[in-house]
């Protein structure tokens, strides 16, 4: 008996390190606890600097959303072996499009919209064709198209506008149907409701003397949140989502399985240029305009994101809700340093300094998980 019980007192054990070790090498972890600190750390010496009242918390969700937005495309190409640098040129050729088609020649917005959206598709599918078919990495490939987009967001309103900023969208979109979808609110009800009651704050003076604060859900937000459920459930629950780990974790085996990689590959290309596309319609939708410099660098801090949700650059590893918890943690850190009155420029400190330690981290995971040295 003694014997019987020391051996299963050996088994429980066992499974102890076993879940342990299981908790340790989950994607989100370093997300979670990331997001622990950064607000621990904010709340400590920004709290009473109006960054977790409710205008405070808008603009940090707001910033965090544009983030998530391109991270969940970011996320599931990086799971299925791929990188695109070409996202932040696609944000920028997307909204300059729009503004083209929209204002510069008078479409319709909702048609402007959608011939945009059907252009970047249709390059995402062009990034995806060339990887697969010529066998070369999809970095070099989206780093051209990354140069080709920003050229032509240059070059196409300089050549019919002699500017590189082009405004009067707004205008544009009053009474469309579909803009709405990328510039409007939800909830604006509710939000009016808590102001009268004292929920959330109001403005004490001038014509919006009365008015909440806070008016509405911004439809950026709930792109994201939407992008976010799809993309983990995509991941999570469906086959298609194994065949996205299996496709990135060792392609030929897929191969050999019956899994279609390349179609995959390219679906996960297509799916990164429609969510640089909403990021970049709701973007022209609130400024009104679009800029030739807008999504610079949004390519790499799509990547860290991921990187710091848990995902291996190696792929066949990652989660999009770790990703999102990635972009939380850039959205408040980029706003808390303003609200603790940090010099701004020193998130390009923190987003260097966070990589490296996602990657050492990741690293460290990816041993655990393969039994290397």
């Amino acid at each position: 008996m003694p014997d019987a019980t020391a051996a299963a007192s050996g088994d429980e054990r066992i499974k102890k390190r076993s879940r342990f070790r299981e908790a340790l090498i989950r994607p989100e972890l370093g997300g979670i606890a990331g997001t622990i600190v950064v607000f621990a750390l904010f709340l400590l010496f920004a709290h009473d600097s109006g960054m977790f009242s409710s205008q405070g918390v808008m603009n940090w969700s707001q910033v965090s959303a544009q983030f998530m937005i391109i991270a969940v495309g970011a996320c599931l190409l990086m799971i299925a072996g791929e990188f695109d640098l070409s996202v932040g040129s696609m944000i920028g050729f997307a909204g300059m499009m729009i503004a083209i088609f929209g204002v510069t020649l008078g479409w319709p917005m909702w048609l402007a919209i959608l011939t945009t959206l059907a252009m970047t598709l249709a390059i995402g599918a062009l990034n995806g064709l060339i990887v697969v078919r010529t066998g070369l990495p999809s970095f070099i490939v989206t780093l051209a198209l990354l140069f080709i987009l920003r050229g032509f967001t240059i070059f196409l309103p300089q050549l019919i506008e002699r500017k590189t900023i082009i405004g009067g969208i707004k205008e544009a979109a009053e009474g469309d149907w579909l803009a709405p979808l990328f510039g409007g609110k939800i909830l604006t009800g509710l939000f009016q409701w808590m102001g009268e009651i004292g929920l959330i704050s109001t403005f004490e003076r001038g014509t919006r003397a009365g008015q909440p604060v806070v008016d509405g859900i911004p439809m950026l937000i709930v792109w994201a949140l939407g992008l976010v459920i799809f993309g983990q459930v995509l991941l999570t629950k469906t086959r298609f989502g194994n065949w996205i780990f299996a496709a990135g974790g060792d392609a030929q085996a897929a191969r050999y399985t019956g899994v279609p990689v390349s179609r995959v590959k390219i679906l996960m290309f297509i799916f990164t240029a429609f969510c640089a596309t909403v990021f970049a319609t709701c973007q022209v939708m609130e400024f009104g305009s679009a800029g030739a410099d807008r999504g610079l660098l949004k390519e790499f801090e799509a990547i860290i994101a991921v990187v710091i949700g848990g995902a291996l650059l190696t792929g066949g590893y990652g989660s999009v809700i770790g990703a999102a918890l990635g972009a939380l943690i850039f959205g408040v850190v980029q706003q808390g340093l303003f609200f603790a009155g940090v010099e701004s420029s020193l998130f390009r400190v923190f987003l260097g300094v966070i990589l490296l330690f996602a990657v050492i981290l990741n690293t460290y995971i990816r041993r655990m998980i393969t039994g290397e040295r």
